[in-house]
């Protein structure tokens, strides 16, 4: 650690103590876009920032429930380490935990210094700097969706929908959030700094969809990466559960994670807008949308990452299921909001909210590169509802599918690198072996009694 970053170090420690900080809590995303960390006294962030936190790296091939993917650097190579250091321009005080700051770390391999492959946060920074050369930059506003949990031991699971009044869709206050969590939840999230715009009551009883204003690519990324886990602390905190499946329930709705995309020049103009082209949009925004349109079943497996992300989708949601784009159209896989100058951007709609920020958003940015690069055209607009599947090919329909796509994808690995791709590739297989093996709920009450 130089001595300059030395001084900048021993100054925030300082401030931090006299804002009552004693703890500091360094966080990193793993492949499923969980939160992993450490809580470290304060008095030990110099050392962490100059040397670094080590964490085994095979927790990049441990899934949700603790199995491990058989992944080259993980268990074969004896679970050496990785390094995290405190990314010091995100600390901030966690609202919700009196004397703890919060910062995401940096991952690198401590033989190298370079970043491991599976770290997402380090692909979203590839992906970034290869867009175009470098020339443009991505400006990208997240939408998650989560539903709200009560405990209720008789129910399958032991939880049941919070507030379960339907017909409260786009409502706010007491009528459908009876306790009042949205209020708290944004008053939280705004303290933390993830600049929230605002919130309401969602399609399904007990689901919520808070909006983070637009921002550069990493940022927005780092900021929905932190909402999630925030999300699911204060719901802790009300003794509840906060779930981003993709379709937590068979009779209700789904989950999204939309993703609005924009580019910008080195000053600052928005280079999908075009007064005089076709439908205000520009060359560029036309090739950016046709290489998102191109690469769909392949970036379902980064944006639709689980078993349960193809149960959201079909003719009968509003979940798109088709690749086709839309003029202000919430059927289409890519919908064209209305506005157009500074605000000219495209609304992706294919993610659920299991997604993970940083591989979803490096995906999507990937695919327009690759569009724009080779300067692809869209297909004409659709119109209407868009169910007519002969007239634009389907999405994968399962995992699996989805998994096949992106290893076929040859132009799109280039960009994302084969080593995280084939490593994303095994873990996400184990995922789907694990469940083809696992004897469901329904499979029982289907065959139990007729055999």
């Amino acid at each position: 650690m130089s001595a300059e970053t030395a001084d900048r170090v021993r100054r925030r420690t300082e401030a931090l103590a006299a804002e009552g900080i004693d703890v500091v809590r360094v966080a990193y995303p793993d492949m499923l876009g969980s939160e992993r960390g450490r809580d470290i006294l304060l008095h030990h962030l110099p050392h962490a920032v100059g040397h670094g936190l080590a964490f085994s790296r095979a927790v990049y091939h441990t899934g949700a429930r603790g199995d491990h993917s058989y992944i080259p650097g993980g268990l074969e190579a004896g679970m050496p380490d990785i390094l995290v250091r405190p990314d010091l321009t995100t600390l901030v005080a966690l609202p919700w935990e009196p004397g703890v700051a919060g910062c995401i770390g940096d991952v690198r391999d401590p033989a190298t210094g370079l970043p491991v492959p599976e770290s997402p946060r380090d692909l979203l920074r590839q992906v970034i700097g290869l867009l175009i050369d470098g020339d443009l930059t991505a400006v990208v506003g997240p939408e998650l969706e989560y539903v709200l949990l009560d405990p209720d031991p008789a129910a399958p699971g032991g939880w049941r929908r919070y507030a379960p009044a339907p017909g409260h869709v786009y409502t706010t206050g007491r009528k459908g959030d009876p306790d009042g969590h949205l209020l708290r939840t944004v008053r939280a999230l705004h303290a933390l700094g993830l600049d929230v715009s605002g919130g309401n009551r969602e399609f399904d009883s007990g689901q919520f969809e808070i909006n983070l204003s637009h921002c550069e690519a990493l940022d927005a990324a780092d900021r929905a990466f932190r909402f999630k886990a925030a999300i699911k602390e204060l719901a802790h905190a009300e003794g509840r559960l906060a779930t981003f499946m993709a379709k937590p329930f068979n009779d209700g709705g789904g989950s999204g994670f939309h993703l609005h995309l924009s580019l910008v020049d080195a000053e600052g103009r928005n280079v999908f807008d075009a007064p005089r082209g076709a439908h205000g949009l520009s060359a560029t925004a036309r090739h950016a949308l046709a290489g998102v349109l191109a690469h769909a079943p392949a970036l379902s497996a980064l944006l639709n990452p689980t078993v349960n992300s193809y149960k959201r989708f079909g003719p009968d949601t509003t979940a798109p299921w088709l690749i086709n784009w839309g003029l202000d159209n919430r059927n289409a896989l890519v919908r064209i909001p209305p506005e157009r100058g500074g605000a000219t951007r495209l609304e992706v709609r294919l993610g659920d909210a299991t997604a993970n920020p940083y591989l979803a958003i490096a995906g999507v940015l990937a695919a327009a590169h690759l569009g724009i690069a080779a300067a692809e055209e869209p297909p004409a607009p659709m119109t209407g509802q868009g169910h007519d599947m002969g007239t634009a090919a389907a999405l994968p329909t399962g995992l699996g599918q989805a998994l096949d796509a992106l290893e076929a994808d040859d132009r799109l690995i280039d960009v994302l690198g084969k080593p995280f791709v084939a490593a994303f590739l095994t873990f996400k297989r184990d995922e789907l072996a694990r469940f083809q093996r696992y004897v469901t709920d329904w499979e029982f009450r289907e065959y139990a009694g007729i055999t």
